[in-house]
């Protein structure tokens, strides 16, 4: 073993230089003064520890601003027509001694049938009044209709004669007034077309 003189040696030649007057060694601490020491140390440990925890600063209060209030739709409320204003055909009653033809048609009327449309070539309704002047039969009156816009309507319990139409139209924009006349001689179907200032009687 190789290792062991080596360590001999080398124990040997500290202990020799050791005597030879090497530096002196340096004075040992009392058991007291290291844990003096010590305590200094632990307390100056706590001190930095303390100085470095942060302090409880309050925030101030920031102004968090509300959401606004997110508007709604308040649906308006749809617009209605009033009843009193809208035109519908009232039959008046006849006069006392006056003309006998001042009376409703009824839905028997003797004579030769024919048949009338009555077609609304305006953009507003109406409300028609349709007056069978005196046949040889001696009927005679006036029946009413009502038409949308666009709408028409076909009579098949007429007869053949002379009528008079009278129509109030009512439009988005403004009301008015259309009137016609015309003689019916046949079977066939015949047309009043109404516009928004006159009534038109078309033959088959």
């Amino acid at each position: 073993m190789k290792l062991f003189p080596k360590l001999v040696l080398l124990i040997t030649l500290t202990v020799v230089l050791s005597a030879c007057g090497g530096t002196p060694a340096a004075p040992t601490m009392s058991a007291q003064d290291i844990q003096a020491t010590a305590v200094a140390a632990a307390f100056t440990i706590v001190a930095q520890t303390q100085a470095a925890i942060p302090t409880n600063t309050p925030i101030p209060p920031t102004n968090t601003p509300e959401p606004s209030p997110t508007p709604t739709e308040t649906p308006l409320p749809s617009p209605t027509l009033d009843p009193a204003l809208v035109p519908t055909f009232t039959p008046l009653p006849p006069t006392a001694g006056g003309d006998p033809c001042n009376k409703a048609l009824g839905s028997s009327v003797s004579g030769t049938q024919t048949k009338i449309r009555l077609s609304n070539e305006t953009k507003g309704s109406l409300v028609i009044s349709l007056y069978l002047n005196l046949t040889p039969f001696g009927e005679c009156g006036y029946r009413g209709y009502n038409l949308e816009k666009g709408g028409s309507v076909i009579i098949t319990d007429l007869v053949t004669g002379c009528y008079n139409i009278s129509v109030f139209v009512t439009l988005p924009n403004k009301n008015s007034k259309a009137f016609g006349y015309g003689c019916i001689n046949n079977t066939d179907l015949w047309e009043f077309k109404i516009y928004e200032d006159k009534a038109v009687l078309l033959s088959p």
